[in-house]
């Protein structure tokens, strides 16, 4: 019997004490766990190749204004909101008996098939919006699966540190390549018409689903036989939402995890700012984007390897303090040429932090609740991330400056510090494969 199937069969609730893997099976891993990631970021519906285009579908053929735009972006991003519902259920079901496997195929299948039927619905602001909202649904069980595992294996073997910067890494590739992409889609899709652009990148979304349930197939032992059992078979959902609650280490790292995303004007008043007062383009609108996701990637690759040297505690205050005044250089900046440069050292100062702050979700989860912890965090992401965005626009609109944005964005980036002083030191005291 496999370790995976023994979760199958425990009636006690387990504490697993952490160990730490040999470099080839952590490589592994991290292969494994990467192109998963990297499907999933392509695939999704509330990001991937369709986000871009649609906001510009949006903008340009509906002729909707900046807070109609951020309203769509609210409205669609409700499953998001109750993602940690979705991440529950992964921690409690056990599809087929394949547990995130089984998620992985039953969904990836539901979500290609969705994906299918919505490519031929006829294109309009609902369509486009009950699309967004079903997607969503069906892509959270999937993206509950892969959260939740990425975190149990982190926790269980000591390396929080690493599994957070080649999250980020490989999320921030594919990142890149659909901001890229979906600027430069708009544009040359526009001629085809909007109905047949949407039915070109749902068939797309389509095909990568499908790739992620025939990937659900395979069953590496380097990674499933390393994930022991942390959790009974009898156990009880509320109790186990009662110890959720009772869990103290999520709080602050919750808190932080909230101020890092609320940044309130830097989607839909940023786009407004850089289209209509410095003249930006679709394209050069997701060239920002492409560079500024890219730009992280440097700094995620060190946050990889100095999260080995230093203690959590040393790179979440150092990482905060360099991403304060992460959005100050967009008060110089006139010129969308020197937007476009602009992007590169916001990027930069981004990465050590969201690495750090990853790198303590994951260290902060309760046991067997790894994948309701994960997803309470996408929860908080897009709850304050929309409503930061609507917040940003009505600043934006208000004032007609995005200066008053940039400086918001700095206030709330500034409290990050001070909550860094409610973690339990404990929790943060030792750097990756460190064991006390």
């Amino acid at each position: 019997m496999t370790t995976i199937d023994r979760a199958e069969t425990m009636t006690a609730d387990v504490a697993v004490a952490p160990t730490v893997l040999s470099g080839p099976a952590r490589r592994k891993i991290f292969l494994y766990l990467g192109i998963l990631i990297l499907m999933l970021a392509f695939g999704s519906p509330a990001g991937g190749l369709i986000d871009i285009p649609i906001s510009f579908l949006l903008k340009n053929k509906l002729h909707l204004p900046a807070h109609e735009v951020a309203g769509f972006r609210l409205i669609a991003a409700i499953p998001l909101y109750l993602a940690f519902a979705f991440g529950f259920l992964r921690d409690i079901w056990n599809p087929f008996g394949m547990r995130d496997r089984g998620f992985m195929l039953l969904f990836g299948v539901i979500s290609a098939l969705l994906y299918v039927v919505f490519a031929f619905i006829p294109i309009s602001y609902l369509a486009l919006l009950v699309a967004v909202i079903v997607l969503t649904v069906s892509f959270l069980f999937v993206s509950s699966a892969q959260n939740g595992l990425t975190a149990v294996i982190g926790q269980q073997h000591a390396m929080t540190g690493q599994i957070s910067a080649a999250w980020n890494v490989f999320l921030s590739v594919p990142t890149f390549a659909a901001l890229l992409a979906g600027g430069a889609l708009s544009g040359l899709l526009e001629d085809k018409g909007s109905d047949q652009a949407v039915r070109i990148l749902f068939l797309v979304g389509a095909a990568i689903m499908f790739s992620v349930a025939a990937y659900a197939l395979w069953r590496p032992g380097d990674v499933y036989d390393n994930v022991r059992v942390e959790y009974a078979d009898d156990r009880h959902p509320i109790a186990d939402l009662k110890r959720l609650v009772r869990h103290w280490p999520i709080y602050p790292a919750m808190l932080i995890w909230l101020l890092w995303n609320f940044a309130p004007g830097s989607a839909t008043p940023l786009q407004y700012h850089l289209q209509n007062a410095l003249h930006a383009s679709d394209a050069q609108w997701g060239q920002w984007n492409a560079i500024f996701a890219a730009s992280f990637i440097p700094t995620f690759i060190i946050y990889g390897i100095l999260c080995r040297k230093f203690a959590l505690r040393t790179l979440l205050v150092w990482g905060t303090v360099i991403a304060v005044p992460q959005m100050v250089p967009l008060i110089f900046i006139h010129s969308v040429t020197g937007a476009l440069i602009a992007a590169v050292p916001i990027g930069l100062m981004g990465g050590i932090a969201t690495g750090a702050y990853l790198d303590l979700i994951m260290r902060s989860c309760p046991r067997g609740l790894q994948g309701t912890t994960l997803m309470l965090a996408t929860s908080l992401y897009y709850v304050v991330s929309r409503f930061g965005d609507l917040l940003g626009t009505h600043l934006y609109d208000h004032f007609g400056s995005f200066d008053v944005c940039v400086i918001a964005i700095t206030a709330v980036y500034a409290l990050m510090l001070p909550a860094i002083w409610l973690v339990p030191k404990g929790l943060i005291a030792t750097a990756d494969g460190q064991i006390v």
